[in-house]
Formats: structure tokens, C-alpha cells, sequence
């Protein structure tokens, strides 16, 4: 008896602790009676999300914490939803998240001292009986916990900067409030930042991106029936994702939902750029692969760069601050948010009162940009009026004269660096410091010559020296530079080459030889051929090539142009060309999963070169002789621009391939129009070779053995694709991989090139991204494969 009064009077003393447990480990479901503090979690009944307290990966251990939901299951910290964005906290151990009296969930800061968040709830009637759970779309959801089906508050109606499948982007017809993405302020804040995605406010069938709320930056275009205007690939035929647009009486939106499982982690999120972007986890590669983005340019969003900056599309920071500025914060600038602009480093010399100094400030020239926005028009004869105009008031920090006289003042926005080849050019007001004149160098001129006089006894011995080794000094001296191209003499190719003794190969454009810079970097020397191009618009050519930069594209490291002597200096791949190891004398047999990985890379570069490039770039000669491997096998796409380069002249350069059933397009044969989609072509017929390791076509006395192309198509349209490999792959290959490819393959060789798809599509499909459906075979490629010989379509 004594121990049953014992265990009662314990039980007793125990009721209040067990009012305020924990949930378990694996619930979804966070009850009246529970609380939620430290590193517990609720975690969706599939295990995808959880729902707990977190740090931003970015930032490190400050003392910030956040409420949030990420992705259980993916490595890479990645929220998708945030609750006190605005207001962090402390301590989490402290801290409580908690159904409250009055059945709202609700974050206490400091041992239930101070309400951080709430739901807000109004007008609950049955407070007693509110969960809050965890679903698993990534929706947490205040409900009855007797009716689970009715939503008192939910997650996907607080939208923060992520839009998940199966959520709406809607705006409500009876009172105007929009569910709006709004991004990060940087990448370790999730407080609100300036840029934000939502339905057009003025009620079009659009979705717009913002800036601070009020100016329009890009547009979808309105929605055609089956996808917006400005975003075909947003459409409800889309192979990967079903898309939905719904315009009732009640409200306007805008859904998504993925087809298969293989896309479930998939997300929409504003950037903390400004951009719109969709990515998708990618389990192989253990990474999100972005397959949209919007705007296309990055400079395009408005703001971006903040104040006094100017936005470039080929460099990587994007941002930087003008000449005579600096940051106006470092640290954000750190974080990938330059929204605050940058700051004069010297103040200009202009008088507070309004009076003007002329001679104290100065202007300094930018060229080939496009100019700020807010420019104001004034009346002015010519360049040296415009200065006088600018330099008469205060408030003037700028001035362009373009046949107009532009002057700006106070700040410069949306400044962008040579866009679209722009010629305009800007003046910038800087105090005098910020651009001494040449007087402020003649004491050099004082200590040249001291300096001369005490060295001219050794100067004999000095000069023997330097003329034994001027050549390479001087190469060498080019090397050391900003990693911008390297303006070769022909003298010093010759040297660097040993006078072009060692021939790596040759091709459509030319001859390449192995050279070594006195630094010991091995390059690629290309000597071009039937180039008749003037000199300056080959630099400009060159330096347009020179800029842009991919993972798979070989990178331009010089060039020489002296007389009809045009030469590139490319960086040298270790591991040679792709033809080599497919079908050459290399020793090494690619497996399976380096050859997908070519594949991937190859069609990242030309996607770049496509439709992520200022200009649009074909290559016109996408073969294995022209892909590159490095050390590691990546695939160096090479060539990249000498179509460009050689204009007018390249169709005769072409001409000696015709006479082999190869890699061009059937427009190049038939004199159509050579568009991207001949590139296309080309990237096919290499991915037949790239999957069998062998020439598509094989000859035995001039008669045809074998076309694979059309045994790859026969054997896919089976469902036998694994038949297609050899001994030396048969064992690890995947066969989605396998079929994916050959379902590629197929599209790209199609006859009419509006049936082939995009490279940017192309990587989708690749990746896993999205889905293709089964090709037909291509018949003008069977009609090949049944002729005797191959001259015979093709003199």
C-alpha cells in the first residue's frame, strides 16, 4: 500500500512536466501539450523536411538562430521557409515553439518570457484543439487535430524567398493580397532583401521580379493557354513538370508539381541577385543543378549592384565598385548583396554652399558601357560644354555626350560594362587626388637619372645579360600580368615553339604545335589558315573570344596577329583529344561514367556558348577532335569562335569535309541556313561515337559496314539498348543512362532541325531533369545505311 500511495504522490509531481513533453523523434506533429526547443525537430511523415531551429550554413556561429524548414534527407543545408526572418534569436535551448492558449503557434524567446513569432491566428473559436504538422510538401499546417482537412494557418500562404511544388503563386481578386517570394538580404540573412517575384499587380496574366517593391525588372509575358509567352518552357506540355494557370472569380494563380519521384527535391527561389531560379537535387552529383533562370542577364536586374558600381555579364563577381569608390559594405559585399551601392573614398572639393571649384575636381573616362539609368537632358553644343555644364553644380556627378549632353546627379544606377557592345561612354566626377596629373611624377624623372649615373659602370656586363636572354624575359614578363590576352610577337611563338617543330595535330582552321612559356606552362599553338580578316577587326574578334570563360571550354590565353600571320595560344590539355581514347591508339578505355561525363560537359559548353553568351556563338566543327580532356577527363570543348573568326571564308574551309558521312548538319549539304541547331547535329552524331567508342561509320574497301546512328535507333525503339555496348562496358553501365543517351542522340540528328532540341535542353535531359520522349528513327540516315557507298548522297 505504502508504494502505490508513493507511485500516486509521483505521479502527481510528474502531471505538469508531461503536459510540456517533447515531440518524439520521428513526429510530424507538434501537440498543445508539447514544446519544441534546441535541436529537436519535427520531420515530415516521408522524412524530406524537418522543421527546427538553424543557423544559415554562410554564416558561422554569431548567435543568430531561426525557425525554418530545409531538406532532411540533402546534404547541402538548404531552408526552404523561414518564420522569424525579421527577428532572430539567442539561444535556442532557451527558446520555445509552442501551440499557445489561444491556438496559434507562437516562438518564445528566454523561457516563455517574450513572444518572438506567432501565426496569427484570429477569430479561433476551438482552441484546444490545434496541432501544428509537418507535411510532406514542405507545408507546416495549423489545424484541428479532429479535422486535419481544415487549414487554419499554413506555411505555403507566408511564402519567404522559395516557391515549392505544389504551392500557389496567387493573388486573391476580393482583397488584392498577393503571395509574394521575397529574397534573402544576403546569403546569412533571411531577412527581407530588395527583390521580390509575384503576380503582375496591375492584373495581367504575368508574373513579374521587383525592386524594392516598386520597379519592374522582368516580365514572364502574358499566359497563352498553355505557357507565358516570354517563357515557353514554363508550359503544361513541359516533359519533366506539369504547369497549371488558374483565373477564377475568387482568385488568380500560378502551380507547379514534378511528374516523377526522381524530381521531388525540386525548388523555385528568388535569389539573393535578384534572379529568378528553379534547381533540382541531382543524387549523382550530390548538388543542385539550375536548369532556369531569369532574367537571362544577370545585369538586368535592376539594383543589383547598388549605387556608383557597374554590373559586368562575363565576370564572375558581377559587381564592383567605380574608380574613386568603395564599398558602402564589405561585409554584405562578401555575402553576394551589393544592393548598398558604394561610397566616394574622397569627398569632391564642390562647396557645401553651393559654390563651385572647377579646379579641384576632375572627370575620369569609362568607355563601352551602357550608360545609368536617370540621365537628364540638357542643352549643350558639344563635349567641353557638357564638361562646363556638369562641373557647375554640386550635385552633378556625371556626364556623357553622345550627340546629346547627359548629366546625372547625386548617384549612378544600373551602370553596365560594355552591353551588347556598346560605344557610350561616361565621364565620372572624382576629386583631384583620385587622378594626380603628370607633374606629380617629374621627382621619378630626378631618380632615374641618380640612378642612371651610379649604374652605368656595371651597366656593360647588365646589357650583355639581358640581350642573351631578352626573348625569354620578355615572354615571361607577358605571363605576369591581370589575365587578360597576351599580344604574342610571331618571333616569340617561334622561340616558344622551337620553331613549330612538334605538330599536336591539325584540322579545319589549322595546324597546332606544343610550345612552352618560360614559366614552364605548356600551350597549344594554333596556326590559322585561310584568315583574310583586317587586323583590328580580328583583335576585337579575339578579345570578344578571350572573355568568355566556361569549365568546358578551353581557355584563349593570347594571340598573335602580324601581317596574314594570325596564330591562338590555347592552354594545353594533358590527356589530348576526345578522338584519341575513343577510337586512337590510347591505351586507356573510358568507362561508362567518364564518357557520360564528357557528354554532360560538352553539352554544358555549347548551351553556354548558345544561350548564355552576349553574342550568340555557333561552333560550326563539333567533333572528338575538338574536344579536349584535362587531367581529370574533363571535356575542354576547343575551336569555340573561329567560325566567327573566319566569316565569309569559313564555307570554304568546309568545303574538304564533305566528302565524309560525318558530323554536319544536312543544312550545311542542302545550302540552308546554319543556325545553333547545326551544332546540334554534330553534338549527335558525336554522341553515337561517344556511347559506341567506335566511327559511326566504319569502312571495309570503300563499302559501308556498319552505320550506328540507325542500329542505335532500331535497338532503342526494342527496348535492347544495352545490346549497343561493348565487352568493355558491359558490366556498371546504368541503363537509364544509357537509354537517355541514345534518346538524345536521336532527337539531335533529326532531318528538320525544328525538331532537334536546344543544348540548354539537352543538359536537362542529360542530368535527369527532365524527361524525352521516344525519337522516331531517323530516316534519311536509314536511307544512308542502305546505300552501298557513301558518295552516293554525299559527292
Amino acid at each position: 500500500m505504502a508504494n502505490w500511495r508513493y507511485l500516486c504522490a509521483m505521479s502527481l509531481l510528474l502531471l505538469p512536466l508531461s503536459l510540456q513533453q517533447s515531440p518524439s523523434q520521428a513526429s510530424d506533429t507538434l501537440t498543445a501539450n508539447q514544446q519544441l526547443s534546441g535541436n529537436q525537430k519535427l520531420i515530415s511523415q516521408d522524412g524530406n523536411f524537418a522543421l527546427g531551429f538553424f543557423q544559415p550554413a554562410v554564416e558561422g556561429l554569431n548567435g543568430k538562430w531561426y525557425i525554418g524548414i530545409w531538406y532532411n534527407k540533402i546534404p547541402v543545408q538548404t531552408v526552404v521557409w523561414v518564420a522569424n526572418r525579421e527577428k532572430p534569436i539567442s539561444d535556442p535551448a532557451s527558446s520555445n515553439l509552442i501551440i499557445s492558449d489561444d491556438g496559434n503557434l507562437v516562438l518564445l524567446e528566454n523561457h516563455s518570457k517574450s513572444q518572438t513569432w506567432s501565426t496569427n491566428i484570429k477569430n479561433n473559436t476551438r482552441v484546444t484543439s490545434t496541432v501544428a504538422m509537418l507535411l510532406d510538401t514542405g507545408n507546416l499546417v495549423v489545424t484541428y487535430d479532429s479535422n486535419t482537412s481544415i487549414a487554419l494557418w499554413q506555411s505555403f500562404d507566408d511564402l519567404t524567398n522559395t516557391w515549392l511544388p505544389g504551392n500557389k503563386l496567387s493573388r486573391n481578386k476580393t482583397t488584392g493580397v498577393a503571395k509574394r517570394m521575397i529574397s534573402w538580404r544576403d546569403r546569412s540573412d533571411p531577412a527581407p532583401g530588395m527583390f521580390s517575384l509575384e503576380l503582375d499587380p496591375n492584373g495581367s496574366s504575368q508574373y513579374v521580379l521587383l525592386w524594392n517593391n516598386s520597379v519592374l525588372y522582368w516580365a514572364s509575358g502574358n499566359w497563352t493557354g498553355n505557357s507565358f509567352s516570354g517563357v515557353p518552357e514554363l508550359s503544361t506540355t513541359n516533359s519533366g513538370y506539369t504547369f497549371q494557370f488558374v483565373d477564377n472569380d475568387e482568385e488568380t494563380y500560378f502551380t507547379y508539381t514534378a511528374k516523377n519521384d526522381a524530381l521531388r527535391f525540386l525548388r523555385n527561389f528568388v535569389d539573393v541577385s535578384g534572379l529568378s531560379q528553379a534547381s533540382v537535387w541531382i543524387e549523382a552529383s550530390q548538388a543542385w543543378n539550375t536548369f532556369f533562370t531569369q532574367p537571362k542577364f544577370k545585369c538586368s536586374v535592376y539594383g543589383m549592384c547598388g549605387e556608383n558600381s557597374i554590373c559586368s555579364e562575363n565576370d564572375a563577381s558581377s559587381c564592383s565598385c567605380l574608380k574613386g569608390f568603395i564599398e558602402n559594405n564589405p561585409n554584405n559585399w562578401e555575402l553576394d548583396d551589393h544592393t548598398s551601392g558604394c561610397r566616394r573614398h574622397v569627398p569632391l572639393k564642390c562647396g557645401n554652399n553651393g559654390s563651385v571649384n572647377t579646379e579641384q575636381d576632375k572627370f575620369y573616362l569609362i568607355g563601352s558601357v551602357k550608360l545609368p539609368d536617370n540621365a537628364h537632358s540638357t542643352d549643350a553644343a558639344n563635349v567641353h560644354a557638357c564638361e562646363l555644364t556638369c562641373l557647375n553644380n554640386c550635385s552633378c556627378i556625371a556626364y556623357a555626350h553622345n550627340g546629346t549632353c547627359l548629366v546625372w546627379y547625386n548617384h549612378l544606377m544600373n551602370m553596365r560594362d560594355n552591353f551588347g557592345g556598346s560605344s557610350d561612354s561616361i565621364f565620372i566626377r572624382l576629386a583631384a587626388s583620385e587622378l594626380p596629373n603628370s607633374g606629380t611624377k617629374k621627382w621619378w624623372i630626378a631618380v632615374i637619372i641618380i640612378g642612371g649615373l651610379i649604374i652605368v659602370p656595371g651597366s656593360f656586363g647588365v646589357t650583355i645579360l639581358y640581350f642573351s636572354h631578352r626573348r625569354g624575359r620578355r615572354i615571361s614578363g607577358m605571363n605576369q600580368g591581370d589575365g587578360s590576352l597576351i599580344s604574342f610577337k610571331y618571333r616569340d611563338l617561334q622561340f616558344i615553339t622551337r620553331n613549330f617543330s612538334e605538330r599536336l595535330g591539325a584540322g579545319s582552321f589549322g595546324s597546332v604545335f606544343r610550345g612552352v612559356l618560360p614559366n614552364t606552362t605548356v600551350v597549344a599553338v594554333k596556326k590559322l589558315e585561310g584568315l583574310h580578316q583586317g587586323d583590328k577587326q580580328f583583335r576585337a574578334e579575339v578579345s570578344t573570344i578571350g572573355s568568355i570563360h566556361h569549365i568546358n571550354l578551353i581557355r584563349l590565353l593570347g594571340f598573335c596577329s602580324e601581317g596574314a600571320k594570325r596564330l591562338l595560344v590555347y592552354e594545353c590539355m594533358p590527356n589530348g583529344s576526345l578522338d584519341k581514347h575513343l577510337f586512337g591508339s590510347s591505351s586507356t578505355t573510358l568507362s561508362w561514367k567518364i564518357r557520360y561525363q564528357i557528354a554532360v560537359g560538352i553539352a554544358k559548353a555549347l548551351a553556354y556558348l548558345h544561350e548564355e553568351c552576349r553574342d550568340c556563338i555557333i561552333h560550326c566543327d563539333i567533333k572528338p577532335q575538338n574536344i579536349l580532356l584535362d587531367a581529370s577527363f574533363v571535356p575542354k570543348v576547343a575551336d569555340f569562335g573561329l567560325a566567327k573568326l573566319l566569316g565569309r571564308d569559313f564555307s570554304r574551309v568546309l568545303t574538304s569535309m564533305r566528302g565524309t558521312v560525318g558530323y554536319l548538319a544536312p543544312e550545311w549539304i542542302s545550302g540552308g541556313a546554319i543556325t545553333t541547331k547545326a551544332d546540334v547535329f554534330s553534338y549527335g552524331m558525336m554522341l553515337f561515337e561517344i556511347i559506341s567508342g567506335k566511327r559511326n561509320l566504319e569502312h571495309t574497301d570503300s563499302r559501308m559496314e556498319t552505320f550506328f546512328p540507325v542500329l542505335a535507333a532500331r535497338k532503342l525503339l526494342q527496348g535492347e539498348v544495352m545490346t549497343l555496348l561493348g565487352k568493355e562496358l558491359m558490366n556498371g553501365v546504368p541503363e537509364r543512362e544509357l537509354e537517355r543517351a541514345c534518346k538524345v542522340a536521336c532527337w539531335c540528328v533529326q532531318y528538320d532541325d525544328s525538331s532537334r532540341p536546344t543544348m540548354g535542353e539537352i543538359v536537362k535531359v542529360l542530368e535527369g531533369v527532365i524527361d524525352v520522349e521516344m525519337p522516331p528513327i531517323p530516316r534519311y540516315l536509314e536511307a544512308i545505311a542502305e546505300c552501298s557507298e557513301s558518295r552516293i548522297l554525299f559527292p
